[in-house]
């Protein structure tokens, strides 16, 4: 696994070899964004498992290469509970991600013979590898180059197995004729970032 650490933005050179499709994940200060975490952390992975950690210029959040990337409606960015990262990047970096695929939503419809769809647990059923959660607890918020090889693994972790879990749940998806309330619940997640962001943290279809 190889591991590329930029501060503020990708390249320009890399941002154009970025085609087809990425697996994308963030790190923050909290759970609560905006009104009180900030966006640490942003880590992408490439069909080829070149890992990209970019830390954010914290004092105002540009990042024109990435986002002309999150913005690609042709580049599909595949991540694990959406709703959290991109709330966080929308906020913070001023764009509009566009053509998602959620694993953790995907999980839900599709492994109804589970209760269990954490990250950890898609990785050990379809990528026979167990992760070590035990960094997550982490100040991200450091310089990049002060986080441990240990913190950074994680980190790295978290987006290096998204391509195949993704291509095993749409599988799943098309063979048991879900895909298309899967792909319902992706258009509706727009919605549920706004909620969140207008402080609606609670399911409003409950009674």
């Amino acid at each position: 696994m190889k591991i590329t650490k930029f501060k503020g933005d990708i390249t320009s050179e890399i941002a154009k070899s970025l085609k087809n499709s990425i697996a994308l994940d963030t790190e923050a200060t909290g759970l609560q964004i905006p009104e009180r975490d900030k966006l640490s952390l942003i880590q992408i992975c490439d069909a080829k498992g070149n890992v990209f950690i970019i830390q954010p210029n914290k004092d105002n959040f540009k990042a024109p290469n990435l986002v002309s990337i999150l913005e690609n409606d042709k580049i599909l960015k595949i991540g694990h509970f959406l709703r959290f990262d991109k709330n966080a990047l929308e906020f913070f970096l001023k764009c509009k991600i566009k053509n998602i695929f959620d694993t953790k939503i995907a999980s839900k419809i599709v492994r109804t013979y589970t209760d269990s769809h954490g990250l950890k647990n898609l990785v050990q059923e379809f990528c026979n590898k167990s992760l070590d959660k035990r960094q997550g607890s982490s100040d991200w918020n450091k310089d990049i180059h002060e986080l441990s090889d240990k913190q950074l693994e994680y980190a790295a972790n978290d987006v290096i197995y998204l391509h195949k879990i993704k291509d095993e749940l749409e599988k799943m998806l098309i063979r048991e004729k879900r895909i298309d309330i899967f792909n319902k619940c992706l258009n509706f997640l727009d919605t549920r970032v706004a909620l969140d962001q207008n402080g609606f943290k609670f399911d409003i279809f409950e009674h």
